[in-house]
């Protein structure tokens, strides 16, 4: 039987870096993928289904962190920022700074190399059907190589960067730590399409070249956005998500019976500026759905054995759904904490407790507010986005928000604003009712328990409060 220091389940960003990461800190490391080398970081048969967009912040977090840079072809196109629209288009919001739209399949291939170049020995076309367990440990991984053998690897951490779908998380023992399931109503379904395309005339409501667009509007994408993300060349990212509860009241109220597939191409459909669309068929990644969770990302990251990063572990914004940054930011601190691990013979969950710490400080302490924020916004329909966005918080307040940081909304100031009526009352009331608790999660997060001993009281509190948003805030699209 083979036996590694770490193997690193799927070379997706965190993967690939993850492994890279250990393999520097000391460590024989394994990486696996189901992908055919040309294709690595491929989410499924579509392609990399992604909005591709990325913080530069983030990328210069891992030139200082990993010491790897980019440059074309896989920083594909800059963007100054993300504009968010109101339904009705006349109001909107920046939120983050300069970014970069990706080629992923380039961007993949590089951190890949990154980790080969590192000694890290890779391997695929190997299906990892879940964890090998010894007592209370995950103790290496099974599954199926390139000939459809099975095979059992052997190792002392085992990272597991397989996606939303993982087997390896669904498969873990039965433990208060690390959630084996994610809650459908905190997963939206998402679909892109790829689109080289002509330009009918300039409005920059529909498409801008030099910023990410999303468009709020509860009828269109209920529960989640539209994004019309430029890329290079007169070619465009188009797509939507949407939460499943919010989506079936919408048919139900409307009487209709669309799918995710036609929505996406009702939205193409209406866009004004994005004229006689072509599908980009490089690397067949022109088309494709794929499911991204947008909660908190999961309360602890470590188990006996096994540590997660990326989406298996839930990481994506839950406010925009965007999950490259924070997947970058796990693979590197992931990958360091498991030759740690080894390198101190201590695998078990407080050996490997000080991830939890570094991926809360650099990137989770703000999640679990911006999820009470994202409930929310799912209790507004199109009538109370467009006013609110109008009245109820600044230009400045929605940046703040946008980095998880919470608005001092001035009750006095607002309500002179405010016009008399009950229901735009009682939606700026809740919105004051979400601020306080978005303080009291942040708070809750700059004390994230130091150790494994004091956790389930930490979750406990925690998940009262996101227990008592979901309840205050149900959906309500229409």
């Amino acid at each position: 039987m083979e036996s590694y220091d770490v193997v690193v389940a799927g070379a997706g960003m965190s993967g690939s870096l993850a492994a890279a990461m250990a393999a520097k800190g000391g460590a024989s490391v394994l990486l696996l993928d189901r992908n055919k080398e040309e294709e690595v970081g491929k989410k499924t048969n579509w392609g990399w289904v992604c909005g591709d967009a990325v913080a530069k912040g983030h990328l210069d977090f891992l030139y200082k962190e990993a010491g790897i840079s980019f440059s074309q072809p896989e920083l594909d196109l800059k963007v100054d920022g993300v504009l968010a629209f109101s339904p009705d288009l006349q109001h909107k919001f920046k939120f983050e700074g300069e970014g970069y739209s990706l080629d992923r399949p380039s961007f993949e291939h590089k951190l890949l190399k990154f980790a080969i170049d590192s000694g890290v020995h890779y391997e695929s076309e190997f299906e990892v059907e879940g964890p090998l367990i010894e007592g209370s440990s995950v103790a290496g991984v099974f599954g199926r190589d390139k000939s459809k053998e099975r095979k059992d690897i052997k190792a002392k951490v085992v990272i597991d960067a397989l996606g939303i779908a993982t087997v390896l998380r669904r498969k873990l023992p039965e433990n208060p730590f690390v959630d084996r399931d994610i809650d459908i109503d905190d997963i939206e379904s998402t679909g892109r399409y790829i689109y080289q395309f002509d330009q009918d005339h300039d409005d920059l409501n529909y498409y801008d070249p030099k910023n990410a667009i999303i468009h709020l509007n509860q009828e269109l994408a209920p529960g989640g956005y539209g994004w019309v993300f430029p890329k290079s060349g007169n070619r465009v990212n188009i797509g939507l998500g949407v939460q499943k509860s919010s989506f079936e009241i919408r048919n139900q109220k409307l009487g209709k019976k669309d799918t995710l597939h036609s929505l996406i191409d009702a939205y193409v459909n209406v866009n004004p500026v994005v004229k006689n669309v072509r599908i980009d068929t490089s690397n067949n990644n022109g088309r494709g759905y794929w499911s991204v969770a947008v909660r908190r990302q999961l309360e602890s990251l470590v188990f006996n054995g096994y540590l997660g990063a990326g989406d298996s572990m839930a990481m994506p914004n839950p406010l925009s759904a965007g999950g490259i940054g924070p997947s970058l930011v796990a693979g590197v601190l992931a990958g360091k904490q498991a030759a740690k691990a080894v390198q101190n013979n201590d695998t078990s969950i407080k050996g490997m407790w000080d991830y939890n710490l570094s991926f809360n400080d650099a990137y989770g302490n703000k999640t679990a507010g911006l999820e009470v924020f994202r409930i929310y916004l799912q209790s507004l329909n199109n009538d109370m986005l467009n006013y609110g966005m109008k009245t109820f918080i600044s230009a400045k307040e929605a940046e703040d928000l946008s980095y998880g940081l919470v608005p001092e909304l001035s009750v006095a100031a607002k309500f002179k604003t405010i016009l008399k009526g009950a229901q735009n009352i009682n939606a700026f009331r809740n919105l004051l009712f979400v601020v306080k608790k978005m303080k009291a999660l942040n708070e809750l997060y700059r004390q994230y328990p130091k150790s494994p001993d004091d956790f389930a009281k930490w979750r406990g509190a925690v998940e009262a409060h996101i227990k008592e948003a979901k309840e205050r805030f149900r959906p309500n699209p229409i």
